[in-house]
């Protein structure tokens, strides 16, 4: 099992934020060469195989990651830092998603909403539960309640990603419910 957390943390890295770290590459849209990936990770160290990445992709709880149609390719479903276009079409959303963060965080997204940071869009939960997993990340967890359909009516665009994550660009304070207190 731990073989299996190391490596899906690795994948993590070179396909959502520094491919570069192993000279892989990825295209538009976060796609990387299946054998590429095994090829440079064994040069740089780490032991990859396709049944290790097949196993990987169909027992991350999260589900991080997701193979082409075809099974020759492999990308990160999202959290990229690294510029890709997962050409995701818009999707209507629940007129309700949930934000985890820390405690510590509030004042900041009160005074300027939720941004991406470092990341590509803003990652919305389609439970409480999830979002609280997320935000015990960070420190003591606090969920935050999204207005997505006021949103979406509003004209903001959400995306759908392939492990059931929303992204959207950002989220302005006016759309958010925070708790009380």
């Amino acid at each position: 099992m731990a073989d299996l957390v190391r490596a899906s943390k690795f994948l993590s890295l070179v396909l959502r934020h520094k491919p570069e770290e192993i000279g892989l590459v990825l295209d538009a849209n976060g796609w990387a060469d299946v054998e590429a990936l095994i090829r440079r990770s064994n040069d740089h160290g780490v032991r990859l195989t396709r049944p290790l990445l097949d196993r990987i992709v169909a027992e991350n709880d999260k589900t991080r990651f997701a193979f082409s149609e075809d099974g020759a390719r492999i990308r990160a479903s999202q959290g990229h830092s690294v510029d890709v276009d997962l050409a995701l079409p818009p999707a209507s959303p629940p007129d309700f998603l949930y934000h985890g963060t820390a405690t510590r965080f509030l004042d900041s997204i009160r005074a300027g909403g939720l941004h991406p940071a470092n990341r590509r869009h803003v990652h919305l939960s389609p439970d409480a539960e999830t979002a609280t997993k997320v935000g015990r990340r960070h420190g003591k967890p606090v969920v935050l309640v999204i207005r997505t359909g006021e949103m979406a009516e509003a004209g903001h665009l959400f995306y759908l990603s392939a492990n059931g994550v929303w992204l959207t660009d950002r989220v302005p304070a006016a759309f958010i419910d925070f708790p009380a207190g």
